[in-house]
């Protein structure tokens, strides 16, 4: 797939049929953008699961924190990653490893690593990178 140019209809369905949300690399800080995302994701209706090994156990916009992706007790339709792009590979070798693998890998803006989404492709995933669903949601979805 081209990660350069997504296809409107292709986000779209994502963003319609997600219920549930990994949000990777949330933030307890306020000035972050994945807290900002995460209390966006949740004023549109997602569930939300923040992971965040330093934070687990806490709390974030009231949803308890997960130390990693195996940690979240019921599956996930995306894995939102808020980590830097070398760690991409990683996530989704976490995400593939998991009893019921999500359907989505979302890199935020500027985690983009094309070999990690030809392997979350292989195994059935959809992908997107260098995308916010925070931005693409209002402008696909109003």
């Amino acid at each position: 797939m081209n990660h350069d140019n997504y296809d409107p209809a292709y986000i779209t369905d994502i963003l319609k049929t997600t219920k549930t949300v990994a949000l990777l690399g949330a933030s307890p800080n306020p000035d972050r953008p994945s807290n900002s995302v995460m209390r966006f994701l949740l004023s549109k209706g997602y569930r939300v699961f923040p992971v965040n090994p330093g934070q687990a156990g806490k709390e974030i916009h009231g949803q308890k924190v997960y130390g990693k992706l195996a940690d979240i007790p019921e599956p996930v339709d995306m894995v939102d990653v808020f980590r830097a792009a070398e760690y991409l590979d990683g996530v989704v070798d976490e995400a593939l490893a998991l009893p019921q693998k999500p359907k989505v890998i979302w890199g935020q803006l500027s985690v983009r690593d094309v070999d990690a989404a030809a392997k979350a492709e292989a195994a059935g995933l959809k992908v997107v990178m260098d995308r916010c669903p925070a931005i693409e949601y209002p402008r696909l979805m109003g």
